[in-house]
């Protein structure tokens, strides 16, 4: 039995469907390791280390759970953390693409690292980081989308 898997992403910001994701496999592994990419191609609004704080603050309710940032392979990174499962999360199918070919990627890279998909609930499939910044940074509410740790970093930057 695997007993630890890796959620990797941006987490820029930390969404309630990204939480979703990452407490379905909280449920399913007794350790999960939340690796917090820097994502400089992306231009982030939040530094790797503001959104691994936020990342805490959002799990701070799930055992076993653990954030940290990862600057190399995922691979690698999964390898060094003696994690052999990676989770990533699904909100729709043009996310399948995507993600099916980046596990192919890790799956070529390390044949020991499987990829699991799970699917956020349906109320939080079209909830994506760069939308809540959009609405976040134009004034709108937000609050249906991210948790209250989150709203409150994205109204004191957009102030």
């Amino acid at each position: 039995m695997n007993e630890a898997a890796l959620c990797a992403g941006t987490y820029d910001p930390i969404t309630y469907g990204h939480l979703d994701v990452i407490e379905r496999a909280a449920r399913i592994f007794p350790r999960v390791v939340i690796a917090v990419a820097p994502s400089h191609g992306k231009n982030p609004i939040f530094s790797v280390k503001e959104r691994v704080e936020l990342v805490k603050q959002c799990t701070a309710h799930l055992p076993g759970v653990e954030v940290e940032i990862f600057k190399c392979l995922l691979v690698d990174f999964a390898r060094a953390k003696n994690v052999r499962v990676m989770v990533r999360g699904l909100r729709a199918f043009s996310d399948f693409e995507y993600e099916f070919q980046m596990a192919l990627m890790n799956r070529k890279l390390d044949s020991e690292i499987e990829t699991i998909f799970l699917m956020p609930k349906q109320d939080y499939s079209y909830v994506s980081s760069s939308n809540v910044r959009t609405v976040a940074s134009l004034g709108g509410d937000i609050n249906q989308f991210v948790p209250p740790p989150v709203q409150d970093a994205l109204k004191k930057r957009f102030a």
